[in-house]
């Protein structure tokens, strides 16, 4: 199926990538979770899910509103779509951003991501939902995903099925080999021309086999610091 250029932005890992993590392309065996990670994110995950309930609220109430004016805007406030996550088929889901016309229904009963591949035309784009892409808000419900253990706070974004597989066939693994997260060294480039290099997921990978707990840790929480720069900003796309 068609798709937008700019939803798969991820790059294959270049020749010199392949040799200097020669030791995470060579890896034949499975790479734990790391005990201070998961109590982490269980934490994190409950906090931030505490915190974004009140804007949760809002949204819908802003979705309802507009739908009285525009009932092309009417529709569910969360949906879910297959990703994978540590080769784990996952349910992903995401605040709905796009006008109920421009998704096709089917595939949306399906999972399949492409049913929401629209969300690119900006006139496909709800009042509401331009602002919660603008702030990165379409993201909220993967605390959830934290919670339940799918997704990490920090690790190489989950791809949608067909993307993962893409970027298997291109010779990346990182997907395979740690857990989704909902940021992570690469995303934080998000609107630069970093975006998609995989140098950053090998880096990552690299960092967590090497470094301590604590270091991990101090690791994640500054990622996360300049993830929320990069969400403050409030340039989504």
């Amino acid at each position: 199926m068609s798709e937008p250029e700019i939803a798969f932005p991820y790059k294959p890992p270049s020749d010199e990538i392949k040799v200097k993590y020669k030791h995470i392309f060579e890896n034949d065996y499975e790479i734990k979770d790391r005990t201070i990670k998961i109590v982490f994110d269980k934490i994190m995950a409950i906090l931030f899910l505490t915190l974004s309930l009140p804007i949760l609220i809002i949204l819908k109430v802003m979705y309802l509103i507009e739908s009285l004016i525009d009932k092309e805007s009417s529709g569910p406030l969360i949906f879910y779509y297959f990703a994978i996550s540590k080769g784990k088929m996952i349910k992903k889901y995401k605040i709905r951003i796009i006008k109920e016309k421009y998704i096709d229904q089917e595939l949306a009963k399906k999972g399949d991501w492409h049913a929401y591949k629209n969300e690119w035309m900006p006139e496909s784009r709800t009042w509401t939902g331009k602002f919660v892409k603008a702030f990165y808000l379409d993201e909220l419900p993967q605390f959830w995903s934290i919670l339940k253990g799918d997704m990490s706070f920090v690790g190489p974004r989950p791809l949608a099925c067909h993307h993962y597989y893409r970027d298997l066939d291109q010779g990346n693994i990182t997907r395979k080999l740690l857990k989704g997260g909902l940021l992570g060294l690469g995303h934080i480039h998000k609107g630069t021309s970093e975006m998609g290099s995989p140098e950053y997921e090998y880096e990552y990978i690299d960092s967590y086999l090497k470094k301590s707990s604590l270091g991990l840790l101090l690791l994640d929480l500054w990622i996360i610091w300049k993830g929320l720069i990069v969400v403050l900003k409030g340039k989504g796309l």
